[in-house]
């Protein structure tokens, strides 16, 4: 089913993208509003942007990389890569903060 948008027409497939584009645009606009407005706690508010940020990843990834449009086995094999180099990144931040309070002379 996804592939009738590739075959319908550049047309349709422009629409897409712009309709994409404009919800890209839109978040950030509520990004912006969030960070700078300070409507809700400090934590509240960093988990809204990030989940927003994890959105706006989504769609990029999904249309403009056309990853919506391949094969589920191709995208299922990037997901455990992603996987394995967050869980890196959460087992190496605490060390960062060793690194930072080191006292070197």
């Amino acid at each position: 089913m996804s592939g009738l948008v590739i075959h319908e027409g550049h047309e349709a497939g422009s629409r897409l993208f712009v309709a994409v584009w404009l919800y890209l645009l839109a978040i950030t606009a509520v990004e912006l509003v969030l960070a700078y407005v300070r409507l809700f706690p400090t934590g509240v508010m960093l988990a809204v942007l990030m989940a927003l940020s994890v959105v706006k990843a989504a769609l990029i990834v999904a249309y403009f990389m056309h990853l919506r449009f391949e094969k589920v086995a191709f995208v299922l094999s990037l997901v455990p890569g992603v996987v394995v180099v967050m869980s890196l990144l959460l087992a190496f931040f605490p060390d960062s903060f060793r690194v930072f309070h080191l006292h070197v002379p």
